[in-house]
Protein backbone atom coordinates (compact mmCIF):
# COMPACT_ATOMS: atom_id res chain seq x y z
CA UNK A 1 0.00 0.00 0.00
CA UNK A 2 1.35 3.43 -0.96
CA UNK A 3 1.93 6.19 1.60
CA UNK A 4 -0.96 8.17 0.10
CA UNK A 5 -3.32 5.23 0.44
CA UNK A 6 -2.21 4.67 4.04
CA UNK A 7 -2.85 8.33 4.84
CA UNK A 8 -6.35 8.18 3.32
CA UNK A 9 -7.05 4.98 5.25
CA UNK A 10 -5.88 6.56 8.49
CA UNK A 11 -8.08 9.65 8.00
CA UNK A 12 -11.01 7.40 7.09
CA UNK A 13 -10.66 5.48 10.32
CA UNK A 14 -10.34 8.68 12.34
CA UNK A 15 -13.50 9.95 10.65
CA UNK A 16 -15.25 6.77 11.77
CA UNK A 17 -14.17 7.41 15.37
CA UNK A 18 -15.47 10.97 15.23
CA UNK A 19 -18.77 9.65 13.82
CA UNK A 20 -19.00 7.14 16.68
CA UNK A 21 -18.43 9.90 19.23
CA UNK A 22 -21.19 12.09 17.77
CA UNK A 23 -23.54 9.11 17.40
CA UNK A 24 -23.18 8.42 21.12
CA UNK A 25 -23.66 12.09 21.96
CA UNK A 26 -26.69 12.85 19.79
CA UNK A 27 -28.35 9.58 18.76
CA UNK A 28 -28.25 7.58 21.98
CA UNK A 29 -30.53 8.79 24.78
CA UNK A 30 -28.55 10.17 27.70
CA UNK A 31 -29.68 8.74 31.05
CA UNK A 32 -31.05 11.45 33.29
CA UNK A 33 -28.61 10.57 36.07
CA UNK A 34 -25.55 11.17 33.84
CA UNK A 35 -24.11 14.69 33.58
CA UNK A 36 -23.31 16.26 30.18
CA UNK A 37 -19.59 16.00 31.00
CA UNK A 38 -20.01 12.34 31.94
CA UNK A 39 -21.84 11.67 28.67
CA UNK A 40 -19.02 13.30 26.70
CA UNK A 41 -16.62 11.02 28.57
CA UNK A 42 -18.76 8.04 27.49
CA UNK A 43 -18.44 9.21 23.88
CA UNK A 44 -14.66 9.51 24.20
CA UNK A 45 -14.48 6.05 25.75
CA UNK A 46 -16.69 4.50 23.05
CA UNK A 47 -14.60 6.06 20.28
CA UNK A 48 -11.43 4.83 22.00
CA UNK A 49 -12.69 1.24 22.10
CA UNK A 50 -13.58 1.44 18.41
CA UNK A 51 -10.13 2.90 17.76
CA UNK A 52 -8.44 -0.06 19.43
CA UNK A 53 -10.24 -2.23 16.88
CA UNK A 54 -9.77 -0.02 13.80
CA UNK A 55 -6.21 1.08 14.74
CA UNK A 56 -5.88 4.41 12.86
CA UNK A 57 -2.80 4.93 15.04
CA UNK A 58 -1.11 2.58 17.54
CA UNK A 59 -3.16 1.78 20.65
CA UNK A 60 -0.87 3.60 23.07
CA UNK A 61 -1.03 6.82 21.06
CA UNK A 62 -4.81 6.53 20.80
CA UNK A 63 -5.25 6.10 24.56
CA UNK A 64 -2.93 9.06 25.24
CA UNK A 65 -5.17 11.13 22.96
CA UNK A 66 -8.24 9.91 24.85
CA UNK A 67 -6.65 10.79 28.20
CA UNK A 68 -5.97 14.31 26.91
CA UNK A 69 -9.52 14.71 25.58
CA UNK A 70 -11.00 13.43 28.84
CA UNK A 71 -9.30 16.32 30.64
CA UNK A 72 -10.26 18.84 27.96
CA UNK A 73 -13.91 17.84 27.43
CA UNK A 74 -14.80 14.90 29.69
CA UNK A 75 -15.07 16.68 33.00
CA UNK A 76 -11.82 15.31 34.49
CA UNK A 77 -8.98 17.40 35.80
CA UNK A 78 -5.59 16.66 34.29
CA UNK A 79 -4.51 15.11 37.61
CA UNK A 80 -7.53 12.79 37.52
CA UNK A 81 -6.96 11.89 33.86
CA UNK A 82 -3.33 10.95 34.54
CA UNK A 83 -3.89 9.21 37.87
CA UNK A 84 -4.12 5.77 36.24
CA UNK A 85 -0.37 5.88 35.64
CA UNK A 86 0.17 5.72 39.39
CA UNK A 87 -2.06 2.69 39.84
CA UNK A 88 -0.24 -0.24 41.52
CA UNK A 89 -1.62 -2.75 39.00
CA UNK A 90 0.01 -0.84 36.15
CA UNK A 91 3.38 -1.10 37.88
CA UNK A 92 2.81 -4.78 38.63
CA UNK A 93 2.52 -5.41 34.89
CA UNK A 94 5.60 -3.28 34.21
CA UNK A 95 7.71 -5.15 36.78
CA UNK A 96 6.59 -8.49 35.37
CA UNK A 97 7.68 -7.35 31.90
CA UNK A 98 11.15 -6.50 33.21
CA UNK A 99 11.46 -9.95 34.81
CA UNK A 100 10.27 -11.54 31.57
CA UNK A 101 12.98 -9.68 29.65
CA UNK A 102 15.57 -11.26 31.96
CA UNK A 103 14.05 -14.72 31.34
CA UNK A 104 14.41 -14.28 27.60
CA UNK A 105 17.80 -12.49 27.60
CA UNK A 106 19.54 -15.03 29.85
CA UNK A 107 18.13 -17.99 27.91
CA UNK A 108 16.38 -19.43 30.98
CA UNK A 109 12.98 -19.29 29.27
CA UNK A 110 14.36 -21.21 26.28
CA UNK A 111 16.02 -23.70 28.61
CA UNK A 112 12.65 -24.35 30.29
CA UNK A 113 10.99 -24.98 26.92
CA UNK A 114 13.77 -27.29 25.74
CA UNK A 115 13.56 -29.20 29.02
CA UNK A 116 9.90 -29.97 28.43
CA UNK A 117 10.55 -31.01 24.81
CA UNK A 118 13.34 -33.34 25.94
CA UNK A 119 11.05 -34.76 28.60
CA UNK A 120 7.95 -35.52 26.52
CA UNK A 121 8.73 -34.69 22.89
CA UNK A 122 9.00 -38.23 21.52
CA UNK A 123 5.71 -37.92 19.66
CA UNK A 124 3.98 -35.12 17.79
CA UNK A 125 1.34 -34.99 20.52
CA UNK A 126 4.09 -34.94 23.15
CA UNK A 127 5.77 -31.97 21.46
CA UNK A 128 2.52 -30.01 21.57
CA UNK A 129 2.15 -30.82 25.26
CA UNK A 130 5.77 -29.87 25.93
CA UNK A 131 5.55 -26.48 24.24
CA UNK A 132 2.15 -25.71 25.77
CA UNK A 133 3.44 -26.60 29.24
CA UNK A 134 6.47 -24.37 28.65
CA UNK A 135 4.19 -21.46 27.86
CA UNK A 136 2.07 -22.29 30.91
CA UNK A 137 5.07 -22.17 33.27
CA UNK A 138 6.27 -18.88 31.78
CA UNK A 139 2.76 -17.40 31.98
CA UNK A 140 3.07 -17.47 35.76
CA UNK A 141 5.25 -14.36 35.54
CA UNK A 142 5.47 -13.17 31.88
CA UNK A 143 2.38 -11.03 31.13
CA UNK A 144 3.04 -10.84 27.40
CA UNK A 145 1.70 -13.82 25.48
CA UNK A 146 3.45 -12.35 22.44
CA UNK A 147 6.85 -12.35 24.17
CA UNK A 148 6.39 -15.90 25.48
CA UNK A 149 5.21 -17.41 22.24
CA UNK A 150 7.06 -15.20 19.77
CA UNK A 151 10.34 -15.06 21.66
CA UNK A 152 10.54 -18.57 23.11
CA UNK A 153 7.98 -21.12 21.94
CA UNK A 154 7.63 -20.23 18.26
CA UNK A 155 11.33 -20.46 17.27
CA UNK A 156 11.68 -23.88 18.94
CA UNK A 157 8.47 -25.14 17.31
CA UNK A 158 9.55 -23.96 13.86
CA UNK A 159 12.95 -25.64 14.31
CA UNK A 160 11.31 -28.94 15.23
CA UNK A 161 8.95 -28.76 12.25
CA UNK A 162 11.89 -28.17 9.91
CA UNK A 163 13.81 -30.97 11.60
CA UNK A 164 11.19 -33.29 10.06
CA UNK A 165 11.32 -31.51 6.69
CA UNK A 166 7.94 -29.90 7.33
CA UNK A 167 7.76 -26.55 5.58
CA UNK A 168 4.95 -24.10 4.78
CA UNK A 169 2.61 -25.09 1.96
CA UNK A 170 4.55 -27.97 0.42
CA UNK A 171 4.98 -30.23 3.43
CA UNK A 172 3.12 -28.46 6.24
CA UNK A 173 0.98 -31.54 6.84
CA UNK A 174 3.95 -33.63 7.92
CA UNK A 175 4.12 -31.94 11.32
CA UNK A 176 4.03 -28.12 11.27
CA UNK A 177 0.31 -27.77 10.52
CA UNK A 178 -0.61 -29.76 13.63
CA UNK A 179 1.96 -28.13 15.92
CA UNK A 180 1.00 -24.58 15.00
CA UNK A 181 -2.71 -25.17 15.63
CA UNK A 182 -2.30 -27.23 18.80
CA UNK A 183 0.31 -25.02 20.47
CA UNK A 184 -1.57 -21.83 19.65
CA UNK A 185 -4.66 -23.18 21.39
CA UNK A 186 -2.47 -24.05 24.38
CA UNK A 187 -1.23 -20.45 24.51
CA UNK A 188 -4.82 -19.20 24.78
CA UNK A 189 -5.42 -21.60 27.69
CA UNK A 190 -2.26 -20.35 29.46
CA UNK A 191 -3.52 -16.80 29.04
CA UNK A 192 -6.75 -17.75 30.84
CA UNK A 193 -4.99 -19.54 33.71
CA UNK A 194 -2.96 -16.73 35.28
CA UNK A 195 -3.27 -13.12 36.37
CA UNK A 196 -0.12 -12.61 34.28
CA UNK A 197 -1.37 -14.83 31.42
CA UNK A 198 -1.59 -11.75 29.23
CA UNK A 199 -1.42 -8.04 29.89
CA UNK A 200 -5.11 -7.13 30.04
CA UNK A 201 -5.99 -9.80 32.61
CA UNK A 202 -4.89 -7.25 35.20
CA UNK A 203 -7.40 -4.86 33.65
CA UNK A 204 -10.22 -7.40 34.09
CA UNK A 205 -9.11 -7.92 37.69
CA UNK A 206 -9.17 -4.16 38.24
CA UNK A 207 -12.72 -3.93 36.87
CA UNK A 208 -13.86 -6.85 39.06
CA UNK A 209 -12.24 -5.23 42.09
CA UNK A 210 -14.16 -2.02 41.33
CA UNK A 211 -17.35 -4.09 41.24
CA UNK A 212 -16.65 -5.33 44.76
CA UNK A 213 -14.80 -8.57 44.05
CA UNK A 214 -11.01 -8.17 44.50
CA UNK A 215 -8.85 -10.44 42.35
CA UNK A 216 -5.11 -10.89 42.83
CA UNK A 217 -2.47 -13.27 41.46
CA UNK A 218 -3.19 -16.01 44.00
CA UNK A 219 -6.93 -15.90 43.54
CA UNK A 220 -6.60 -16.12 39.75
CA UNK A 221 -4.04 -18.94 40.05
CA UNK A 222 -6.42 -21.00 42.18
CA UNK A 223 -9.30 -20.30 39.81
CA UNK A 224 -7.39 -21.23 36.65
CA UNK A 225 -5.25 -24.17 37.65
CA UNK A 226 -7.84 -26.99 37.65
CA UNK A 227 -9.92 -26.13 34.55
CA UNK A 228 -6.73 -24.95 32.82
CA UNK A 229 -4.91 -28.25 33.33
CA UNK A 230 -8.00 -30.12 32.14
CA UNK A 231 -8.06 -28.04 28.95
CA UNK A 232 -4.30 -28.49 28.53
CA UNK A 233 -4.76 -32.26 28.71
CA UNK A 234 -7.74 -32.48 26.36
CA UNK A 235 -7.28 -29.78 23.72
CA UNK A 236 -4.05 -31.03 22.03
CA UNK A 237 -5.63 -34.49 21.73
CA UNK A 238 -8.75 -32.92 20.14
CA UNK A 239 -6.58 -30.98 17.69
CA UNK A 240 -4.73 -34.21 16.88
CA UNK A 241 -8.05 -35.78 15.84
CA UNK A 242 -9.13 -32.73 13.87
CA UNK A 243 -5.82 -31.98 12.20
CA UNK A 244 -3.62 -35.10 12.37
CA UNK A 245 0.04 -34.87 11.31
CA UNK A 246 1.57 -37.40 8.96
CA UNK A 247 4.41 -37.98 11.43
CA UNK A 248 3.39 -39.28 14.85
CA UNK A 249 6.68 -40.54 16.35
CA UNK A 250 9.31 -37.82 16.84
CA UNK A 251 12.33 -39.21 18.71
CA UNK A 252 14.58 -36.73 16.92
CA UNK A 253 12.73 -33.83 18.58
CA UNK A 254 13.67 -35.03 22.05
CA UNK A 255 17.24 -35.60 20.83
CA UNK A 256 17.27 -32.10 19.28
CA UNK A 257 16.20 -30.56 22.60
CA UNK A 258 18.80 -32.58 24.50
CA UNK A 259 21.48 -31.42 22.06
CA UNK A 260 20.44 -27.78 22.38
CA UNK A 261 20.53 -28.07 26.17
CA UNK A 262 24.04 -29.54 25.98
CA UNK A 263 25.13 -26.59 23.86
CA UNK A 264 23.73 -24.22 26.46
CA UNK A 265 25.76 -25.98 29.15
CA UNK A 266 25.10 -25.77 32.85
CA UNK A 267 23.09 -22.98 34.42
CA UNK A 268 25.22 -19.86 34.52
CA UNK A 269 25.44 -17.49 37.47
CA UNK A 270 22.87 -15.06 36.11
CA UNK A 271 20.42 -17.88 35.42
CA UNK A 272 20.75 -19.13 39.00
CA UNK A 273 20.04 -15.65 40.31
CA UNK A 274 17.08 -15.27 37.96
CA UNK A 275 15.70 -18.70 38.90
CA UNK A 276 15.89 -17.73 42.57
CA UNK A 277 14.14 -14.40 41.92
CA UNK A 278 11.51 -16.13 39.75
CA UNK A 279 10.76 -18.66 42.50
CA UNK A 280 10.77 -16.01 45.23
CA UNK A 281 8.41 -13.67 43.39
CA UNK A 282 5.94 -16.44 42.51
CA UNK A 283 6.17 -17.81 46.05
CA UNK A 284 5.49 -14.42 47.61
CA UNK A 285 2.62 -13.81 45.21
CA UNK A 286 1.08 -17.16 46.10
CA UNK A 287 1.36 -16.48 49.86
CA UNK A 288 0.43 -12.78 49.87
CA UNK A 289 -2.67 -13.49 51.96
CA UNK A 290 -0.40 -14.84 54.73
CA UNK A 291 2.36 -12.22 54.91
CA UNK A 292 0.39 -9.23 53.60
CA UNK A 293 3.06 -7.93 51.21
CA UNK A 294 1.38 -6.31 48.21
CA UNK A 295 2.07 -8.24 45.00
CA UNK A 296 3.20 -5.06 43.24
CA UNK A 297 5.84 -4.49 45.93
CA UNK A 298 7.01 -8.08 45.41
CA UNK A 299 7.25 -7.66 41.64
CA UNK A 300 9.13 -4.36 41.91
CA UNK A 301 11.49 -5.88 44.50
CA UNK A 302 12.20 -8.75 42.09
CA UNK A 303 12.95 -6.28 39.29
CA UNK A 304 15.25 -4.28 41.59
CA UNK A 305 17.07 -7.46 42.63
CA UNK A 306 17.75 -8.25 38.97
CA UNK A 307 19.02 -4.70 38.39
CA UNK A 308 21.27 -4.79 41.46
CA UNK A 309 22.81 -8.13 40.47
CA UNK A 310 23.27 -7.10 36.83
CA UNK A 311 20.97 -9.77 35.42
CA UNK A 312 19.22 -6.95 33.61
CA UNK A 313 20.58 -3.48 33.01
CA UNK A 314 18.88 -0.11 32.99
CA UNK A 315 19.36 -0.14 29.22
CA UNK A 316 17.26 -3.32 29.12
CA UNK A 317 14.55 -1.55 31.10
CA UNK A 318 14.60 1.51 28.85
CA UNK A 319 14.53 -0.59 25.68
CA UNK A 320 11.57 -2.76 26.78
CA UNK A 321 9.25 -1.16 24.23
CA UNK A 322 6.32 -3.50 24.82
CA UNK A 323 6.29 -2.67 28.53
CA UNK A 324 6.30 1.09 28.00
CA UNK A 325 3.65 0.78 25.29
CA UNK A 326 1.44 -1.13 27.73
CA UNK A 327 2.19 1.46 30.44
CA UNK A 328 0.70 4.20 28.26
CA UNK A 329 -2.44 2.41 27.09
CA UNK A 330 -3.10 0.42 30.24
CA UNK A 331 -2.54 3.30 32.67
CA UNK A 332 -4.81 5.52 30.61
CA UNK A 333 -7.54 2.91 30.28
CA UNK A 334 -7.52 2.14 34.01
CA UNK A 335 -8.54 5.71 34.81
CA UNK A 336 -10.95 6.02 31.88
CA UNK A 337 -12.72 2.84 32.96
CA UNK A 338 -12.93 4.03 36.56
CA UNK A 339 -14.28 7.40 35.44
CA UNK A 340 -16.89 5.80 33.20
CA UNK A 341 -18.10 3.74 36.14
CA UNK A 342 -18.33 6.92 38.23
CA UNK A 343 -20.68 8.49 35.66
CA UNK A 344 -23.33 5.88 36.47
CA UNK A 345 -23.61 4.63 32.89
CA UNK A 346 -22.79 1.03 33.83
CA UNK A 347 -25.57 0.97 36.44
CA UNK A 348 -28.03 2.39 33.94
CA UNK A 349 -27.05 -0.21 31.35
CA UNK A 350 -27.50 -3.00 33.87
CA UNK A 351 -30.97 -1.76 34.78
CA UNK A 352 -31.95 -1.45 31.11
CA UNK A 353 -30.61 -4.90 30.18
CA UNK A 354 -32.28 -6.43 33.23
CA UNK A 355 -35.64 -5.07 32.09
CA UNK A 356 -35.17 -6.72 28.67
CA UNK A 357 -34.29 -10.10 30.17
CA UNK A 358 -37.55 -10.29 32.04
CA UNK A 359 -38.07 -12.94 34.70
CA UNK A 360 -35.42 -15.43 33.55
CA UNK A 361 -33.29 -16.93 36.31
CA UNK A 362 -29.65 -15.87 36.62
CA UNK A 363 -28.26 -19.27 35.46
CA UNK A 364 -30.17 -18.93 32.19
CA UNK A 365 -29.10 -15.33 31.74
CA UNK A 366 -25.48 -16.29 32.54
CA UNK A 367 -25.47 -19.12 29.99
CA UNK A 368 -26.87 -16.91 27.21
CA UNK A 369 -24.61 -13.99 28.11
CA UNK A 370 -21.46 -16.12 28.16
CA UNK A 371 -22.23 -17.56 24.72
CA UNK A 372 -22.86 -14.09 23.27
CA UNK A 373 -19.78 -12.67 25.00
CA UNK A 374 -17.52 -15.54 23.89
CA UNK A 375 -18.43 -15.57 20.20
CA UNK A 376 -18.43 -11.79 19.99
CA UNK A 377 -14.65 -12.20 19.86
CA UNK A 378 -14.97 -12.90 16.14
CA UNK A 379 -15.33 -9.11 15.91
CA UNK A 380 -12.25 -8.34 18.02
CA UNK A 381 -8.55 -8.40 17.18
CA UNK A 382 -7.63 -7.65 20.78
CA UNK A 383 -8.42 -9.22 24.13
CA UNK A 384 -8.03 -5.77 25.67
CA UNK A 385 -10.64 -4.20 23.41
CA UNK A 386 -13.03 -7.08 24.11
CA UNK A 387 -12.63 -6.69 27.88
CA UNK A 388 -13.05 -2.92 27.79
CA UNK A 389 -16.09 -3.01 25.55
CA UNK A 390 -18.03 -5.90 27.08
CA UNK A 391 -16.68 -7.00 30.46
CA UNK A 392 -17.96 -4.10 32.64
CA UNK A 393 -21.55 -4.06 31.30
CA UNK A 394 -21.94 -7.86 31.35
CA UNK A 395 -20.51 -7.99 34.87
CA UNK A 396 -22.97 -5.30 35.99
CA UNK A 397 -25.95 -6.96 34.32
CA UNK A 398 -25.29 -10.41 35.78
CA UNK A 399 -24.60 -9.14 39.29
CA UNK A 400 -27.84 -7.15 39.12
CA UNK A 401 -29.77 -10.36 38.38
CA UNK A 402 -28.42 -11.97 41.54
CA UNK A 403 -25.65 -14.06 39.97
CA UNK A 404 -22.66 -14.67 42.30
CA UNK A 405 -20.12 -11.96 41.59
CA UNK A 406 -17.11 -14.29 41.89
CA UNK A 407 -18.53 -16.74 39.36
CA UNK A 408 -19.36 -13.97 36.91
CA UNK A 409 -16.05 -12.13 37.35
CA UNK A 410 -13.90 -15.18 36.63
CA UNK A 411 -16.15 -16.67 33.95
CA UNK A 412 -16.07 -13.60 31.73
CA UNK A 413 -12.40 -12.83 32.44
CA UNK A 414 -11.20 -16.35 31.61
CA UNK A 415 -13.54 -16.83 28.66
CA UNK A 416 -12.20 -13.69 26.97
CA UNK A 417 -8.78 -15.34 26.74
CA UNK A 418 -10.15 -18.67 25.58
CA UNK A 419 -12.16 -16.89 22.86
CA UNK A 420 -8.91 -15.63 21.32
CA UNK A 421 -8.44 -19.15 19.94
CA UNK A 422 -11.32 -18.69 17.51
CA UNK A 423 -9.46 -16.75 14.82
CA UNK A 424 -6.07 -15.99 13.35
CA UNK A 425 -6.27 -12.42 14.66
CA UNK A 426 -7.74 -12.94 18.15
CA UNK A 427 -4.68 -11.85 20.17
CA UNK A 428 -1.06 -10.81 19.63
CA UNK A 429 0.46 -14.29 18.99
CA UNK A 430 -2.19 -15.39 16.48
CA UNK A 431 -0.92 -13.32 13.51
CA UNK A 432 2.63 -14.35 14.48
CA UNK A 433 1.69 -18.01 14.15
CA UNK A 434 -0.54 -17.59 11.11
CA UNK A 435 2.10 -15.58 9.22
CA UNK A 436 4.35 -18.65 9.06
CA UNK A 437 1.79 -20.09 6.60
CA UNK A 438 1.74 -23.62 7.97
CA UNK A 439 -2.02 -23.51 8.58
CA UNK A 440 -4.69 -22.61 5.98
CA UNK A 441 -7.38 -20.13 6.99
CA UNK A 442 -10.17 -22.73 6.93
CA UNK A 443 -8.24 -25.15 9.12
CA UNK A 444 -7.41 -22.45 11.66
CA UNK A 445 -11.05 -21.39 12.01
CA UNK A 446 -12.38 -24.95 12.03
CA UNK A 447 -10.01 -25.99 14.79
CA UNK A 448 -10.70 -22.77 16.68
CA UNK A 449 -14.47 -23.32 16.66
CA UNK A 450 -14.34 -26.97 17.75
CA UNK A 451 -11.81 -26.21 20.49
CA UNK A 452 -14.02 -23.34 21.66
CA UNK A 453 -16.82 -25.86 22.32
CA UNK A 454 -14.40 -28.08 24.23
CA UNK A 455 -13.10 -25.19 26.35
CA UNK A 456 -16.59 -23.85 27.04
CA UNK A 457 -17.67 -27.30 28.20
CA UNK A 458 -14.64 -27.81 30.46
CA UNK A 459 -14.60 -24.36 32.04
CA UNK A 460 -18.38 -24.17 32.55
CA UNK A 461 -18.51 -27.62 34.22
CA UNK A 462 -15.17 -28.45 35.81
CA UNK A 463 -14.33 -24.77 36.24
CA UNK A 464 -17.63 -23.71 37.76
CA UNK A 465 -17.64 -26.76 40.07
CA UNK A 466 -14.05 -26.06 41.17
CA UNK A 467 -14.84 -22.41 41.87
CA UNK A 468 -17.75 -23.60 44.00
CA UNK A 469 -15.46 -25.95 45.96
CA UNK A 470 -12.93 -23.20 46.72
CA UNK A 471 -15.67 -20.80 47.75
CA UNK A 472 -15.57 -18.32 44.89
CA UNK A 473 -19.37 -18.47 44.64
Amino acid sequence: MSDSAKTHQRFGRFAALVAIYFAIQFLLPKPASVTPEGWRLVGIFGATIAGLILQPIPGGALVLLAVTLSAAFGGLTIAQALSGYGDPTVWLVMAAFFISRALINTGLARRIALFFVRLCGRSSLGISYALSLSDMVLAAIIPSNGARSGGVVLPIMRSIAELYDSHPHTSAGRLGNFLFTAVYQGICISAAMFFTGQASNALAAKIATGAGYPIDWTKWFLAGIVPGLCSMAVVPWVVLKLNPPEIRATPEAAAFAAGELRKMGRLRGQEWILAAVFAAVCGLWATSAIHGIDITVTALAGSCALLLTGVITWEDVKSEKSAWDIFIWYGGLVQLGKSINNTGVTREFAAWAGSLLGEASWPVILAVSLAVYFYAHYAFASITAHILAMYPPFLAVLVATGAPVGLVAFAFACFTNLAAGLTHYGTTPSPMFFAHEYVPFRTWWKVGFVVSLVNLTIWSTVGFAWWRVIGYW
